[in-house]
């Protein structure tokens, strides 16, 4: 039924520095852009962050961090998590060793995201698999 991973969405009440600060992260521009919405594509298969201007984020969702944490695989967790504190994010998680092949941290943007990273062994057995 599910079949991977197409859109991770974020949301900002500023989006114009949430734009600012991505493309700083990622070292890409959007790819797509309309009024209130702008999108990336990043990693190994291209998939999609979006961010979204709050204005359109459904009635009644929160204003904290909370619910599910999207982690995408990097090759050094202290590196990435470190990056991400130096432009401003703030630690949610800190760098947890999860077993062999298995390291995670997380952080909240300035926009109020959760944003995980993750060394994951796994990740890099599927990715040589594909040629």
């Amino acid at each position: 039924m599910l079949r991977g991973l197409t859109t991770v969405s974020f949301w900002a009440a500023d989006l114009a520095a949430a734009e600012s600060w991505y493309t700083e992260l990622l070292g890409v521009e959007p790819y797509f852009r309309r009024p209130g919405y702008v999108e990336f594509r990043l990693g190994d298969h291209q998939h999609e962050l979006g961010l979204i201007d709050s204005r359109y984020a459904p009635a009644g969702m929160g204003t904290e961090p909370g619910g599910a944490v999207v982690y995408w695989h990097v090759d050094d967790v202290r590196a990435a998590l470190g990056r991400l504190l130096s432009l401003g994010a703030k630690e949610y998680e800190p760098l947890t060793e999860r077993g062999p092949g298995f390291v995670t941290a997380s952080v909240t943007d300035p926009f109020g995201n959760i944003l995980g990273v993750m060394y994951n062994r796994h990740y890099l057995d599927v990715l040589g698999t594909r040629g």
